[in-house]
């Protein structure tokens, strides 16, 4: 099968390009808003993404096999199309999703009819809006003609971090019959891996807690088990794994804590937090501590992501031999 092209949509720092690139894809178009995130996709990958994609006509955008992304999660209008329908209006998915940035993923996939998409989110977007947002999507793929099948996914398995997310994976119906569906039979590795993986044998005082901070910590710790509740700071065993990466992590990083023997615990430093996502160390960072930290809290687990890559080409490989017809059920 010839080398399949895809768009890398919501790209942040490209985290999902490079799982399909590294499965013999090729990006023929990229979008990302954010300013930091466009200077660490350019230094990575020598293109800016285009900043704002409803800016973009579908005319503008290559043609290519695979639409791939990270959206945000915005709640859709129910009221609205409520509103409508007390009315005796029509309500297709361009009504539903208009105003949202799912809406831009939809326009796209309308006009340039990819074989296959792939888009990550969090997990807790089956249940927004009591599980309407979620039925929104699905109705969106089902009209366009598109599968869709979903699975929550931890990325545990390849990084030294539990990270639940929402993998989507769909197929053109149209051109694959509308019994095309997708497995996720993920290859994890034989061995588990852990912190101590990843972290660097030299790190500077920098990510060290001061007295203050660290002194902070444990006593809102306290004040809230007190209350019966369980937050507060989390000091990671270096032999096991962390709680989840997030793009507040600059903050206090209380969510993930080394332990340091004879000293405060320390934040893990942005080399690590990308080796926590999987990123590999050729991977450039040229933003401040703070803007890395938001980045790759935002990104992906790239070893997940490519595993899913690599069984959508080979489940397109297999619809292709047989002429549109899904004989792998």
């Amino acid at each position: 099968m010839k080398r399949l092209k895809f768009i890398d949509l919501f790209a942040g720092i490209g985290g999902i390009r490079i799982a399909f690139e590294n499965v013999g894809c090729t990006c023929v178009f990229s979008s990302e808003l954010d300013k930091k995130c466009q200077e660490t996709y350019f230094a990575n990958f020598g293109e800016t993404p285009v900043g704002d994609i409803r800016s973009v006509e579908e005319k503008g955008i290559p043609n290519h096999d695979i639409l791939v992304g990270g959206f945000p999660c915005q709640p859709f209008s129910i009221a609205g199309i409520s509103k409508n329908r007390s009315l005796g209006r029509e309500t297709g998915f361009e009504d539903e999703t208009r105003g949202t940035l799912f809406f831009e993923i939809v326009r796209i996939i309308k006009a340039k009819r990819p074989k296959a998409f792939l888009l990550e989110n969090v997990k807790n977007l089956k249940t927004n809006d009591h599980g309407r947002t979620f039925d929104i999507i699905l109705s969106c793929f089902k009209e366009l003609g598109y599968s869709c099948d979903f699975m929550v996914l931890d990325g545990q398995h390849y990084v030294p971090q539990h990270r639940e997310r929402l993998i989507m994976v769909g197929f053109d119906q149209r051109r694959y019959g509308e019994d095309v569906s997708f497995s996720f039979e993920m290859s994890y590795p034989k061995r588990k891996p852990a912190l101590a993986d990843i972290l660097e044998a030299e790190v500077a005082d920098k990510y060290t807690l001061t007295d203050h901070l660290w002194e902070y910590l444990q006593n809102r710790k306290a004040a809230q088990r007190a209350k019966g509740n369980g937050f507060g700071y989390s000091l990671s065993p270096v032999d096991g794994i962390s709680h989840t990466l997030s793009a507040r992590y600059g903050k206090d990083g209380s969510e993930i804590l080394i332990p340091q023997e004879g000293k405060n615990p320390r934040r893990l430093t942005p080399r690590e937090c990308a080796r926590l996502q999987g990123f590999p160390d050729s991977f450039k960072i040229v933003v401040g501590d703070a803007s890395a930290y938001h980045q790759f809290g935002n990104s992906v687990v790239v070893p997940l992501i490519q595993d899913v890559a690599k069984q959508m080409l080979a489940k397109l490989k297999l619809l292709e031999i047989k002429g549109g017809s899904d004989s792998s059920k």
